[in-house]
C-alpha cells in the first residue's frame, strides 16, 4: 500500500473514531457523507447537516471535495449544489491537515465567520451585509427547514425503535411466550 492511501485510511479511521457519523457511500474509501452539526452560539447552532466527501487518489497532497447535501443559506456556500468556497480547502491545502481538521475546524469557522466579499450565494451576501438580523432570522429559517437530523437520514423513529424493543420484549413473561409459540402437539 502507497504511502497516500495509507494516510487516506488512517484520516479516515481517525474521523471514524472521533464523533462524527459517517456512512461509507461505495465499497472504496474515498467517497462518504459526514454527520456535520452547526457551530454553537450561531444561527447554525441548532442545524444538522450531511456533507458528502469525496478524495482525490492524491489525498493528503490534494484538497478532499466538500460538499453540503442538504441546503444551508450561506454566501461561501452554492445553494443549488453544496459546494463550499473556502480557502483553506480549495487553495491553501496542506498534507499537514487532515479530515479531523475539516470538521472540527474549517467548517466551523466557515460558518462563524461568513466572507460576503467571496460570496458563491449572492443574495445571502447582499442580506447578509446588507440587514445582518434578516440574514440571521433566513438562516434560522433554512436550519429549521432544511437542517433538522431527520434531512440526515437519522429519523427519531429509527433512533427509539431499539428503546421500544427493549421496552415490550424483555418485559414480557413466560406465559406470553407460550401463548405466542402455540400449544404442542399431541
Amino acid at each position: 500500500m502507497s504511502s497516500p492511501s495509507k494516510r487516506r485510511d488512517m484520516d479516515l479511521m481517525k474521523l471514524m473514531m472521533s464523533d462524527y457519523k459517517v456512512e461509507m457511500i461505495d465499497d472504496g474509501m474515498q467517497e462518504f457523507f459526514v454527520e456535520f452539526h452547526g457551530p454553537k452560539d450561531s444561527p447554525y447552532e441548532d442545524g444538522v447537516w450531511k456533507i458528502r466527501v469525496e478524495l482525490p487518489d492524491g489525498y493528503p497532497y490534494k484538497s478532499p471535495s466538500i460538499g453540503f447535501v442538504n441546503k444551508i443559506y450561506h454566501p461561501n456556500v452554492d445553494e443549488v449544489s453544496g459546494s463550499v468556497c473556502l480557502d483553506v480547502i480549495n487553495q491553501t491545502w496542506s498534507p499537514m491537515f487532515d479530515l479531523v481538521n475539516v470538521f472540527e475546524v474549517f467548517l466551523p469557522q466557515l460558518l462563524l465567520y461568513p466572507n460576503a466579499s467571496d460570496p458563491l450565494n449572492d443574495d445571502a451576501a447582499a442580506l447578509m451585509m446588507q440587514d445582518s438580523a434578516a440574514y440571521e432570522q433566513r438562516v434560522k429559517e433554512y436550519c429549521q427547514k432544511y437542517a433538522k437530523a431527520e434531512d440526515v437520514g437519522a429519523t427519531k423513529e429509527e433512533s427509539s425503535s431499539e428503546e421500544e424493543l427493549s421496552e415490550e420484549d424483555y418485559s414480557s413473561s413466560d406465559d406470553d411466550d407460550d401463548a405466542i409459540a402455540g400449544k404442542p402437539d399431541p
